[in-house]
């Protein structure tokens, strides 16, 4: 019986630190990205049939990492999953899709993973449809398929996220370190090891199939005591500013970046947490590494990044 482990987007945040924690836990490993590089590798691109084919071929467990450019997610996300979906089912495989939050829209209270799909915006809306797909072609025999969601995530490596360079990276340099939205509110983080391994843990145990889980994480944080930590961990005089949504819209007239944040600002400007319960009921004790810890080894990783 195959032990291959195949992760597709291997060379991005997520997918790097997923290889990471299979590796460390003996697993066969494929790689899988447009550059990959290296023994255990594949360079495919999974948007046609025929990479994705490629791609999963032989696979016990298949973890989708990848992901449409973010402006793109409205126009490709559907269509990407619909590939990876079909491979996934010809190679008679497992699928744990690394997912986020964004289908639940505005919410008041911690997030479970009974709240409807709300989402009005396109991104959410896809996110939303991505997920029926995925949980649809399980129930319909198709594939055995688990979600795995996590909130704004950081670690070493996570470069394009709206923590890593807004904070991690201009902290490093001794730059003044900015949190995107209210700094008085709580809000989840994610540390991208920890990430990883409860998308390690759904992809080991055939009793996640069939549904989304919300990853295990510490307590929420937030903008205020977060920064602290950073500045702690890189040192130097500490330089700390927020952007509020006043600033995300000016910023945003010249940043399209910047301009994308506005549809999810929900998500800054009022308490964003994450309930793990039920992944904690189901899989039992898991690895949350301490918040002061997790920030130090990301400081750390940008200092030595330049």
């Amino acid at each position: 019986m195959s032990d291959l482990h195949v992760v597709l987007g291997a060379t991005g945040a997520v997918g790097s630190a997923v290889v990471t924690e299979l590796h460390a836990r003996g697993h066969e490993v494929r790689a899988v990205s447009r550059g990959a590089e290296g023994l255990g590798s594949l360079r495919a691109d999974i948007t046609t049939a025929d990479g994705a084919a490629a791609a999963c071929e032989g696979a016990a467990v298949v973890y989708q990492c990848a992901q449409p450019p973010y402006a793109q997610w409205a126009t490709d996300f559907v269509g990407l999953t619909d590939t990876v979906l079909t491979a996934v089912e010809q190679a008679g495989a497992r699928l744990v899709m690394a997912d986020n939050l964004y289908m639940y829209g505005p919410v008041e209270g911690p997030m479970t993973e009974e709240l409807p799909y709300a989402a009005a915006f396109p991104k959410g809306r896809a996110r939303a449809q991505v997920a029926e797909m995925i949980l649809s072609a399980h129930r319909e025999g198709r594939v055995r398929a688990t979600l795995g969601r996590a909130s704004d995530y950081f670690g070493p490596g996570g470069m394009n996220t709206i923590l890593g360079p807004n904070i991690f990276a201009a902290a490093a340099a001794g730059k003044t370190a900015r949190w995107v939205g209210e700094r008085d509110e709580p809000h989840t983080v994610a540390y991208l090891p920890d990430l990883a391994a409860g998308l390690v843990t759904l992809g080991e145990d055939p009793k996640a199939d069939g549904y989304a889980w919300h990853l295990p994480v510490g307590p929420p944080v937030t903008g205020d005591e977060f920064l602290a930590l950073v500045w702690g961990a890189a040192g130097g005089r500490p330089r700390s500013a927020g952007i509020g949504r006043a600033a995300q819209r000016f910023i945003g007239m010249f940043n399209p970046v910047v301009r994308e944040l506005g549809e999810t600002w929900y998500q800054r400007d009022r308490a964003w947490v994450v309930d793990d319960t039920a992944f904690r009921a189901a899989f039992g004790d898991q690895r949350v590494t301490p918040l002061e810890q997790a920030i130090a080894e990301t400081v750390a990783w940008f200092k030595r990044k330049g």
